[in-house]
C-alpha cells in the first residue's frame, strides 16, 4: 500500500508527516530513518495505538 506524506530537510533532521494525518509529525536523521518513523506512525494509527483525532 501506498500512502502519500510530506517531508522536509530542516538542517540536519528530516521532517514529515502523513497526507492523510497532517496532525502528527515525525522526524528522521535521515530520510530513510524518517520514513521509517512515518510508517510507525501509520500502523499505531491505523491499529488503535494512537487515537486519531475526531
Amino acid at each position: 500500500m501506498k500512502k502519500k506524506y510530506v517531508y522536509w530537510q530542516d538542517d540536519d533532521m528530516w521532517l514529515g508527516y502523513l497526507e492523510d494525518y497532517p496532525d502528527y509529525w515525525t522526524q528522521g536523521e535521515t530520510e530513510a530513518e524518517l520514513k521509517e518513523n512515518l510508517l510507525d506512525i501509520y500502523q499505531d494509527l491505523t491499529d488503535g495505538t494512537i487515537p486519531k483525532n475526531a
